[in-house]
């Protein structure tokens, strides 16, 4: 190993789904972020706070040293399908099982798939100085010539408007909201420099008890009116 993954780059929220000029769109998904390094001699999957996920994602650790050249860095999403939405709960129950035969039973009841965004190293080539949009080029030619399969998923990118909107309507597949990234914009470790317009659902309910404070609470005891006129 002689080289590191960096810090990840992070969003700052935004009030508008609007696209802005010179800048690109990508869903955001219900899962969580994980870089991928694979090295000529090993692989690590870790997480945005920097934990070490390998052993308990090990088809996407057998796929990385399958499938991706030496020396290659990708950032993404990991989100596990079920049926045909994202359930983030079986993410959380394929952590608990992190490693050895548990992770491997998890692994084929609950397969994990990384949606990837951005690549950050190509055969020992540093692309975190390259503007996105060379970036992704490089990106897609990996997922082209290469060519990746599942467990790897390349995310949706776009500079349509029109386009970027029409993806707010997957959020019953488990899509949070968009990322906006600038065309030009180089990778910076650890700067909140991307977009994020998160969807929001609204309903009116009758709070019952709240803990944590009025202002933020942590947990709502929360009731509604059923059909029948009923509260719930």
């Amino acid at each position: 190993m002689t080289w590191t993954l960096p810090d990840p780059m992070l969003t700052t929220p935004v009030p508008r789904p609007d696209l802005p000029p010179g800048a690109a769109a990508e869903p955001k998904w219900d899962g969580y972020r994980a870089q991928l390094a694979r090295w000529a001699d090993g692989v690590l999957l870790r997480s945005r706070q920097g934990t070490d996920m390998t052993a308990a994602f090990p088809e996407i650790a057998d796929a990385a040293l399958a499938q991706l050249p030496g020396d290659t860095g990708l950032d993404g999403e990991l989100v596990v399908w079920e049926g045909e939405r994202l359930a983030f709960e079986r993410l959380q129950q394929r952590l608990a099982r992190r490693r050895g035969a548990g992770a491997a039973a998890a692994a084929r009841t609950w397969p994990a798939h990384l949606v990837v965004f951005d690549v950050v190293r190509l055969e020992g080539a540093d692309l975190t100085p390259w503007p996105y949009a060379r970036r992704r080029a490089a990106l897609e030619t990996l997922f082209a010539d290469t060519p990746l399969t599942a467990p790897f998923t390349l995310c949706p990118s776009t500079t349509d408007p029109a386009t970027a909107r029409d993806w707010l309507t997957w959020t019953s597949a488990g899509l949070e909201g968009l990322c906006f990234k600038r065309l030009s914009e180089p990778y910076r470790a650890g700067a909140r420099a991307w977009g994020k317009y998160k969807v929001r659902v609204t309903t009116e309910a009758v709070v019952g008890a709240v803990t944590g404070t009025a202002a933020a609470p942590r947990t709502l005891l929360l009731g509604r009116y059923d059909g029948a006129g009923r509260l719930r």
